[in-house]
């Protein structure tokens, strides 16, 4: 309790809170190699660029009102029911926390008969309330919603890079040993130590036996040979993700094909429907004309033939 703020102790024990918090966060690394958490980690990495766009209008507002309530009750300090706005830090902490609603109104409240002054306050409050509570923070929820629905469309592919990106960092070529280990010379640094003391004797010997034109000559083939080695892990690497993203776009070429095929399919199967539905339209009323114009002659030969038979009695009769 005697101890002074500042001192090493009492740092050093913050400093380490803060990286006790940034070593679990460490876990999220290793999260994109799972399919579940995968696409979710994506998200919200994804959310967190977009509250970093955010918080560029959040701090100009933010900015503005605090500095704006502090020179207003600045020269109160002392005559306010607490000390809400009278500081630079107060005002900063008054204002955070009424973003969740744990500050109060009376911070505005000034115990002598100020009216303008306190009114001004109320409304300045006010106004950083509605601004901050119901328009920038319901914009930020709009924006993380979309973000998060953007990725969900194609949250499998994102994973799938995601996934691949994890796989590649540990195909390169790196430390043998985790920090703070990598200070003990390991088995292939000494090897890597030997290799390039041998080289550059090599070099030196050539350098004595030759001229200088075959000096220069042998000093690039072995920048050659150097870079060659150096980069043994490289051409691997790269082929696998030269195969990966040209089976992608391959893959996405042949959908955006057939997606087109399909529309230009359904396009004309819609076509040969109405037009067989008007065919057999046609069809329909020409039948139905036919069909009229045989009861009609059906008709006229029922008239007939009864006309001939009523003749034919009366001449019997006769």
């Amino acid at each position: 309790m005697k101890w002074l703020p500042s001192d090493p102790q009492l740092i050093s024990e913050g400093l380490y809170s803060i990286a006790v918090v940034l070593s679990f966060s460490r876990i999220a690394y290793i999260l994109p190699a799972n399919e579940s958490f995968g696409p979710l980690q994506i998200s919200l990495g994804r959310t967190v660029k977009d509250i970093f766009k955010f918080m560029v209008i959040f701090i100009m507002v933010f900015l503005a009102f605090m500095i704006g309530m502090f020179n207003l009750y600045s020269y109160y300090l002392g005559a306010k029911q607490n000390d809400a706005f009278t500081t630079v830090e107060e005002s900063f902490k008054t204002l955070f926390w009424a973003i969740f609603g744990l500050s109060e109104v009376k911070s505005v409240i000034i115990n002598y008969g100020h009216k303008f002054i306190e009114n001004i306050g109320y409304i300045l409050y006010g106004v950083y309330n509605v601004t901050m509570v119901i328009v920038l923070l319901n914009m930020l929820i709009a924006m993380i919603n979309s973000s998060f629905q953007e990725i969900e469309a194609d949250a499998d592919v994102e994973w799938k890079f995601a996934r691949a990106k994890l796989w590649f960092s540990y195909f390169e070529e790196g430390r043998t040993l985790p920090v703070p280990f990598n200070l003990v010379p390991s088995p292939k640094s000494v090897l890597f130590l030997l290799v390039k003391i041998k080289s550059i004797i090599v070099t030196l010997l050539r350098c004595e036996k030759s001229e200088v034109k075959e000096d220069a000559e042998l000093n690039e083939i072995g920048l050659n040979k150097h870079s060659n080695i150096g980069s043994t892990a490289s051409p691997t690497r790269y082929q696998i993700m030269k195969r990966l993203i040209k089976r992608y776009v391959i893959k996405a070429q042949i959908d955006k094909e057939s997606d087109e095929v399909n529309e230009g399919e359904l396009k004309e199967i819609k076509q040969d429907i109405s037009s067989l539905r008007y065919e057999l339209l046609e069809e329909k009323s020409h039948s139905s004309e036919d069909l009229a114009e045989l009861i009609r002659n059906l008709g006229e030969k029922l008239s007939i033939e009864s006309k001939h038979e009523t003749s034919t009695g009366h001449q019997r009769k006769a």
